[in-house]
C-alpha cells in the first residue's frame, strides 16, 4: 500500500452562464476547493469540495472547508499506508465536515482506482452505461421568464425538469410550468428547507399537478413534520439536507419521513457512504436520485457513474456541464443526448483534466505535505 505525502488545495472560481436562484440566495459563480492526494508512488487523484462559499445550505463552507481540511483532517492521514476504504475511519474523530472529509476521499479514491486501471464505476458495482439526466431551474424574476428557461430545457432533450419553489413562488409557477409540459414530463419541485409544519396544508395543494415528489420542504432536523406532510400529501416526500448518513436515512425510512431519498456525495461524506445509503434505501424499496451541487466536471464524472446503481430509478440532477459553466476544467464535459448522460470511461472518476483551463480560472494553490 502507498502512502500519502501531500495536499494540494486549490481555490478556483467558476462564473455561471446565468445566475441561479433558490430559496437561500443567488448564485452567480462558484468558488470551488479542489483536494488533490499525491502518493509516494507517484499516483495522485483529485476530488471536489461541494461547499458553498457561505453556510447557507448547510453549515459547511469553503474557507471553513480549507481550514478543517489542513489543521484537522490531513494529520490524522499520516503515517500509516492509506486506502480510499479507510479515509472515513481515520477522520471519523472530528466531528462533521462531511464535504470536506467526502473532497479528501474521492481524491484518494480517484487515485487508487487510478492506480488500478480501473473505474468508479465498475468499483461502485453499476452495471449501466447511461443514466436519464434531468435539470434544474431557479426562481426567476417572473414566471414568463421562467416558462422560457424550461421551455428551453426541454428543447434540450432534458427528461425531468425540477423547480426551485419558496414561499410566494410555488403553486402559480409549477402550474404554469405543468401547462407548458403537460402531464406525461417528469416534474418535481424542491424547497431546500425553506416551509415549516404550519405550511402543510398549503403544501398539499402541489398534490394536483401529478408531481414526482416534492423535496425537502422542512426544515432539515424537522423528521416528524415531514412525516406528517408525507401522511397528508399525495406527493412523494424526498428528503436532501436531512439525509446525511446511512443511519438517518434508515431513521427517516422508518419514520415515514422519506418516501424517496436524493443521495448527493458531497453531502453524506463520500461516494463510499453514498453507495451504503443506496443499498440501504434499496434494500427498503425506497427509490433514490443523484442530486447536484453544480458540480465541476470532476464531480459531475464521478456522480454520473455512482446514479448506475440499480437503485437509482429517477432522474438526477447530472445536467450538461453547460447548464452551469461556458468552460468546464475537463477535456470531455458531461452532454445530454437523447435525454440521458454517458458514464465517462477514463480510470479512476472517469475525467481528464484541461489543465490550461484549470490554470485560468485558479485563484490560490497551496500544497501541505503530509505530517
Amino acid at each position: 500500500m502507498t502512502h500519502l505525502v501531500e495536499l494540494e488545495l486549490r481555490r478556483i472560481d467558476l462564473p455561471l452562464v446565468t445566475p441561479f436562484r433558490t430559496s437561500f440566495g443567488t448564485e452567480t459563480e462558484r468558488d470551488v476547493l479542489l483536494v488533490r492526494a499525491g502518493f509516494d508512488d507517484g499516483s495522485e487523484g483529485w476530488g471536489e469540495c461541494v461547499a458553498l462559499r457561505d453556510p447557507v445550505y448547510s453549515a459547511e463552507f469553503v474557507d471553513g472547508a480549507e481550514l478543517v481540511i489542513e489543521h484537522h483532517l490531513l494529520p490524522r492521514l499520516a503515517g500509516a499506508p492509506l486506502a480510499a476504504a479507510d479515509v472515513a475511519h481515520r477522520l471519523a474523530p472530528v466531528k462533521g465536515h462531511p464535504m470536506a472529509k467526502a473532497a479528501i476521499e474521492m481524491a484518494v479514491l480517484d487515485a487508487e482506482l487510478r492506480r488500478l486501471g480501473t473505474t468508479l464505476h465498475a468499483h461502485l458495482g453499476a452495471e449501466r452505461r447511461e443514466v436519464p439526466s434531468g435539470v434544474s431551474v431557479g426562481i426567476f424574476e417572473s414566471v414568463d421568464l421562467l416558462l422560457a428557461a424550461v421551455q428551453g430545457y426541454v428543447d434540450d432533450g432534458y427528461a425531468r425538469i425540477k423547480l426551485k419553489i419558496e414561499p410566494g413562488w410555488d403553486l402559480e409557477p409549477v402550474r404554469r410550468v405543468r401547462e407548458l409540459v403537460g402531464d406525461q414530463m417528469p416534474l418535481q419541485v424542491d424547497a431546500n428547507t425553506a416551509y415549516t409544519r404550519t405550511d402543510i396544508e398549503h403544501l398539499c395543494r402541489l398534490d394536483e399537478f401529478g408531481l414526482l415528489l416534492v423535496e425537502q420542504p422542512l426544515p432539515e432536523d424537522d423528521l416528524l413534520g415531514h412525516a406528517r406532510l408525507a401522511a397528508a400529501s399525495s406527493t412523494p416526500v424526498c428528503l436532501d439536507e436531512s439525509i446525511v448518513s446511512t443511519a438517518t436515512a434508515v431513521d427517516a425510512i422508518e419514520l415515514g419521513a422519506a418516501e424517496v431519498v436524493n443521495i448527493k456525495p458531497g453531502r453524506v461524506g463520500g461516494y463510499l457512504e453514498a453507495r451504503r445509503i443506496h443499498d440501504a434505501c434499496r434494500d427498503r424499496g425506497i427509490p433514490v436520485w443523484c442530486g447536484g451541487m453544480l458540480e465541476t466536471g470532476i464531480g459531475r464524472a464521478a456522480n454520473v457513474a455512482l446514479a448506475c446503481l440499480p437503485g437509482f430509478t429517477l432522474p438526477g440532477d447530472i445536467s450538461a456541464s453547460s447548464r452551469f459553466y461556458a468552460h468546464d476544467i475537463v477535456t470531455d464535459p458531461i452532454r445530454v443526448v437523447d435525454g440521458h448522460v454517458a458514464v465517462p470511461a477514463g480510470a479512476g472518476l472517469g475525467y481528464e483534466l484541461d489543465l490550461a483551463a484549470l490554470h485560468a480560472v485558479t485563484r490560490s494553490s497551496r500544497i501541505l505535505s503530509a505530517p
